[in-house]
């Protein structure tokens, strides 16, 4: 009984990571042995068998394991891919700041269709792994005109002050 009070306390944790402490995860099933090897019997030990997810399961070694609908790993795997499209459009969208551009909309669809070069080239690859910063210096090197030139901002003020 110590190993299942154990587990609940593992339980628990989750609740507190996952910061939502008003919910709880009723749903605690447990697999048991039986005489014949390829059948194991589960025992709902909290909840309900229509509970909320994610299902807690004890397996015959006192291991916790969870279990999700697959709706619910559809909605993770996008969440995750949407996270990822965010993460790659904020390092761009920084790595096109670095660069002065003079007109940000200008230079970002300048990239957008350069990477969609780069995934037509590559298209049996399942992920580009893309240098932003020499993307970036590749179209400063082809269109100048996006960016300030800042030396020549400087190289054309009056450099002296006593007039």
């Amino acid at each position: 009984m110590k190993q299942q009070v154990n587990i609940f306390d593992k339980i628990e944790d989750i609740e507190e990571y996952i910061g939502d402490k008003n919910r709880k995860y009723e749903t605690v099933i447990e697999i048991a042995k039986t005489d014949d090897p390829s059948v194991k019997t589960l025992s709902l030990k909290s909840g309900s068998w229509d509970g909320k997810e994610p299902w807690f399961i004890i397996d015959e070694d006192q291991k916790l394991h969870t279990m999700i609908s697959i709706d619910s790993i559809h909605k993770l795997i996008d969440n995750f891919k949407q996270l990822q499209q965010d993460n790659f459009d904020l390092k761009l969208e920084k790595t096109i700041l670095q660069h002065v551009p003079i007109d940000f909309q200008d230079v970002w669809t300048v990239a957008m269709d350069e990477i969609k070069k780069m995934a037509i080239k590559n298209s049996k690859a399942k992920s580009l792994n893309i240098d932003l910063e020499k993307l970036l210096r590749k179209i400063k090197r082809e269109h100048p005109n996006l960016f300030l030139n800042l030396k020549d901002l400087f190289m054309g003020q009056d450099m002296s002050t006593n007039a």
